[in-house]
């Protein structure tokens, strides 16, 4: 293991362990150097991987501190990685994705609000009447996202946010059949929300459910290259 192995490992332990906790400073560079066996060079690499992974903030003259730790923002950095999948790994990511989307279909309709429903009726009539691709990517995730917010839980937006965000890289309404496959996804969306106002948790799991298998199935078959 590497000297920055070595310090990025004694560092994630003593935020685990509750030594370092949310919101508190780090230790001197040079006390910390000391007892992890590091330079300071190596340190300030393993600062900076944690700092990617949204563990850790550096403050301008004032040092680096624990993040507040909130689970939303860990799994949000999980892009980072989810964003090198090739397809076949994506594909694998669809089972899960497709338990979460069911998941937060149910708890949408539990929770139906007025301020939702006219929410994914807006969003679902702006998406049928656009045919700009890279449009139609960015409400199909709005729509997911507004109904993944309805179940109130801030780590189940962020951890779907990061499955759709790999997923729109890989784009099949430009397709030939793409006029085709976006109708039935614009469909697939329509009943959806329709279980939603009705209030309906187990038809609104089970069309999510169908919505996202549907899209792994194309995915399979028409196997798109990823965009940048």
């Amino acid at each position: 293991m590497s000297a920055v192995d070595d310090a990025f490992h004694g560092l994630r332990h003593m935020i685990s362990s509750g030594r370092l906790g949310a919101g508190q400073r780090f230790p001197p560079e040079a006390d910390l150097c000391q007892e992890l066996g590091v330079s300071r060079g190596s340190l300030r690499e393993a600062v900076r991987m944690l700092s990617a992974l949204g563990a850790v903030e550096s403050r301008h003259g004032s040092g680096v501190y624990v993040s507040a730790l909130r689970p939303e923002d860990i799994i949000g950095s999980l892009a980072l990685t989810v964003g090198l999948l090739p397809l076949s790994g994506l594909l694998d990511v669809y089972e899960l994705r497709r338990v979460l989307e069911s998941h937060a279909a149910a708890q949408a309709a539990a929770r139906a609000s007025t301020d939702l429903l006219d929410e994914l009726d807006g969003v679902l009539d702006a998406l049928e009447a656009t045919t700009d691709v890279e449009e139609s990517a960015q409400l199909d995730s709005d729509f997911h996202e507004a109904i993944a917010r309805a179940g109130g839980n801030p780590t189940m937006v962020a951890l779907l946010g990061v499955f759709r965000s790999r997923s729109r890289a890989y784009q099949m309404f430009d397709m030939p059949d793409g006029q085709t496959i976006k109708h039935t996804s614009d469909q697939a969306h329509r009943a959806i929300a329709r279980a939603i106002r009705q209030r309906d948790p187990v038809a609104a799991a089970t069309a999510a459910a169908s919505h996202v298998a549907q899209t792994e199935q194309w995915l399979r078959h028409y196997r798109p290259d990823p965009t940048g």
